[in-house]
């Protein structure tokens, strides 16, 4: 066991560019195709996790609250690798808080499990590397495995457990684009999107979604070394309503929009047409990410908190990787 068996880790909020939808295999969380993201400056989980001897069981307490059941689950199921990575059996405590709101379409669940996956295996003894941390994040939540590295990160669907893993395709500093969330509900949405993934096979639209992947991956990536904001204005909107046109065609029907979402989305559509550098991208929630350049961040928002049903906006800069804030 580790002398210093505490350890507190940060990690970002990443936003999808090509989404990630549905799962080849839904235990390890191996994606049916490779998804694009970048991490969100500032919009931050915060975690700590503590082995203890004395504790009986795995302890979760987020935002203050303590939680048990599925979310508890969740985290034991990522403490029990670490646990037979490390050849440990204690309980830990896992204190963790975000700075946004969780379970929102914000990508809650991707930054908890990049700080619990960096956290955790510290706090027991490991220096894992940056894929192997993205391997063990990518069991929590899926999307987690791209909170691991920084800037703009790539997440590739492997072949299995070993070598789907993600990668920063480019720094932070690369490109100073700016994501402008327009938040219409902060509410914890009805359906989480591990009960979505499962749903995904059951839209007839699935099949042509995931067939067409490696091309906007590779019309993505392009636009981002090429630094080409209309490139991935027209890609990522629509690998954006391709995603929810697979959601709103399963069974049952997943329909995250709001009458304010539809809004914003037309609203980008119309600032755009106008000259203004903009698109948008909607996770599995109802808040509308819009992205823009940096330079043009403060007037998206102001336009933004001026369209009906958005009752917030909040701002972020291209993050950087998952990282140890105390504790060796």
């Amino acid at each position: 066991m580790s002398s210093n068996p505490t350890a507190t880790a940060v990690a970002c909020a990443n936003i999808a560019f090509i989404k990630y939808w549905g799962n080849r295999d839904s235990a390890l969380r191996l994606p049916v195709n490779g998804s694009i993201s970048m991490n969100l400056e500032g919009l931050v989980t915060r975690t700590t996790v503590s082995f203890q001897p004395s504790l009986p069981f795995d302890e979760l307490v987020i935002n203050g609250r303590e939680v048990t059941g599925l979310g508890l689950e969740r985290v034991s199921t990522i403490l029990n690798l670490i646990r037979e990575m490390a050849g440990i059996q204690e309980r830990a405590e896992v204190i963790t808080e975000n700075n946004f709101p969780s379970g929102a379409g914000i990508a809650s669940s991707a930054s908890a499990f990049a700080a619990l996956a960096l956290a955790g295996s510290r706090a027991a003894g490991l220096k894992l590397t940056e894929p192997e941390l993205s391997r063990l994040a990518r069991r929590g939540s899926g999307s987690a495995a791209r909170s691991i590295p920084g800037g703009f990160v790539e997440w590739q669907a492997g072949t299995g457990d070993e070598d789907s893993f993600a990668f920063s395709i480019a720094a932070p500093e690369h490109w100073e684009l700016a994501d402008c969330v327009a938040i219409v509900s902060a509410s914890h949405k009805k359906t989480g999107s591990t009960e979505g993934h499962a749903l995904a096979p059951t839209s007839p639209l699935q099949e042509a979604r995931v067939a067409d992947a490696p091309r906007r991956l590779d019309l993505c990536r392009r636009a981002i070394l090429e630094r080409d904001f209309a490139a991935l204005a027209s890609i990522v909107e629509l690998d954006s309503d391709m995603m929810h046109a697979v959601m709103m065609t399963s069974s049952p029907a997943l329909h995250y929009w709001q009458p304010a979402s539809l809004s914003v989305m037309q609203a980008v559509r119309q600032w755009r047409g106008e000259g203004l550098p903009v698109c948008y991208t909607v996770d599995a929630g109802p808040n509308v990410h819009v992205l823009c350049p940096k330079a043009e961040a403060a007037g998206v928002e102001k336009k933004l908190r001026e369209i009906g049903g958005v009752v917030d906006v909040l701002k972020a800069g291209v993050g950087g990787a998952a990282k140890i804030v105390n504790g060796d």
